[in-house]
């Protein structure tokens, strides 16, 4: 069976534990604190050694400030981030790492897309062994245009993997981005060679799975026909009854992951 996580913190993982959610998926950025010092950190991991659920993957890599395309690129402060994220991560037990960092990664009025391309791509190059050394791996989220201006389908975001070429830099598929972008099911398919982690919602409110009920059936049969192996996390605006729309999204992706099994 696929394993299934929730995108939330920490402090949510108790609510949830008894949902058959099966790993939390946190934000780097709260759960790291990449910017603050280890006595601001402790606290931090220590709650996630006692938490019920293993952290397994993190999110939301790079803050908005920190750009990482563009004129104003600030490569020693992108490097130290990244150098303390890793460590951190390697500590808590996260082995993927998300960058979609949409606010970040945006690309300026009169910025062509070449240079960001090149901009991006020298950052996860010498992000890499970065990563390799402490366990982890990158994935690069593919973001709809109504967020980002820059990396909006798989195509481009296996483009950037594909310049990177190193193992620990691979692609995230994002159902509800392909949703909001179109995108259909078969380029997971043409571009599951890469893919190594999974995020989901639904397409209008990014909702939980099974709340409006979106048929997303195709993109988990491309899943399973690619035996994929990795997890896929519910990344989705929650509502008030935490617990009862995780269960809710549990069970509709076993249902939906068990039906794309079928010949």
């Amino acid at each position: 069976m696929i394993r299934i996580g929730l995108c939330t913190e920490i402090a949510n993982a108790s609510i949830v534990a008894d949902t058959g959610i099966d790993f939390i998926e946190e934000n780097i950025q709260r759960m790291l604190v990449p910017r603050q010092n280890a006595a601001a950190f402790a606290p931090l991991l220590a709650a996630a050694k006692a938490s019920p659920l293993p952290i397994i993957a993190a999110n939301a890599f790079l803050p908005g400030d920190l750009k990482c395309v563009g004129p104003d690129v600030d490569w020693d402060g992108l490097m130290h981030y990244g150098a303390v994220a890793f460590a951190r991560a390697q500590q808590v037990g996260i082995r993927t790492m998300v960058i979609g960092s949409g606010a970040s990664r945006q690309i300026p009025d009169g910025w062509s897309v070449s240079a960001a391309d090149e901009q991006f791509t020298d950052l996860l190059t010498q992000y890499a062994p970065l990563a390799e050394n402490h366990g982890v791996t990158i994935v690069v989220e593919a973001l709809n245009r109504g967020e980002c201006n820059y990396i909006n389908s798989l195509a481009e975001g296996a483009a950037i993997v594909k310049a990177v070429a190193h193992p620990a830099v691979q692609l995230l598929t994002d159902i509800y981005h392909m949703l909001r972008e179109d995108e259909p099911a078969s380029e997971i398919t043409t571009h599951a060679a890469m893919i190594r982690h999974a995020h989901i919602a639904e397409r209008a409110e990014r909702t939980a799975p099974g709340i409006a009920g979106d048929d997303v059936l195709a993109y988990f049969t491309a899943l399973s026909h690619m035996r994929y192996r990795g997890a896929i996390a519910i990344e989705a605006r929650m509502g008030a009854d935490l617990r009862g729309e995780t269960a809710l999204a549990v069970n509709t992706i076993r249902a939906a992951w068990e039906q794309a099994q079928r010949p």
